[in-house]
């Protein structure tokens, strides 16, 4: 028997054996902040090696993305962040064969990049486990450094956001039961 899927859009065969498998994206979000010419990134260890990133991370349970943006701002930038509009919705594939084991980590992120009101520094304030510090790049010194970017999305971001490309936040609507 074949199953089509509309979400996915592929034809699979499923038979009693091999029930269907849920496909779940990783949502994440990112906070484009951009002060007198000059994007903040940070750059962190990964498996791959130091990286660039924007303040970026997972959201967490029991918040939205517009509350996780401005929490992983803090978490490592040390700045306060205030989102005041969405730049875009991004999708993105990653894969990463481990080097002991030879299996291949496929992760799909799905990314709410927003742009907003940068806050206050809190200098005593740690930076999340793996970030070596916060930068202050151009965008040509980023279009230059494509080779240190964790995901292609901190250039796609960027690129959205000097184009001007802002929506209103009322455009992400979070039900009140994710708060209980």
């Amino acid at each position: 028997m074949f199953v089509f899927s509309h979400r996915h859009l592929f034809m699979k065969q499923i038979t009693p054996q091999t029930p269907p498998t849920r496909w779940k994206p990783s949502v994440t979000v990112a906070a484009i902040i951009e002060k007198e010419g000059k994007f903040l990134l940070i750059e962190e260890h990964t498996p791959e090696g130091l990286r660039l990133n924007n303040p970026a991370g997972h959201l967490d349970p029991g918040e939205s993305p517009i509350q996780a943006c401005a929490r992983e701002a803090l978490e490592e930038s040390a700045h306060d962040f205030q989102p005041t509009g969405l730049i875009g919705m991004y999708l993105s594939r990653f894969q990463r064969t481990d080097s002991v084991s030879s299996s291949v980590e496929d992760v799909t992120y799905l990314r709410f990049a927003f742009s907003g009101e940068l806050g206050a520094f809190h200098p005593l304030q740690p930076l999340d486990k793996g970030i070596v510090r916060t930068l202050w790049l151009s965008p040509d010194e980023i279009r230059a450094s494509v080779h240190l970017h964790r995901s292609p999305l901190l250039l796609q971001c960027m690129k959205d956001y000097l184009q001007g490309q802002r929506y209103g936040l009322e455009m992400i609507y979070t039900d009140p039961s994710v708060y209980l």
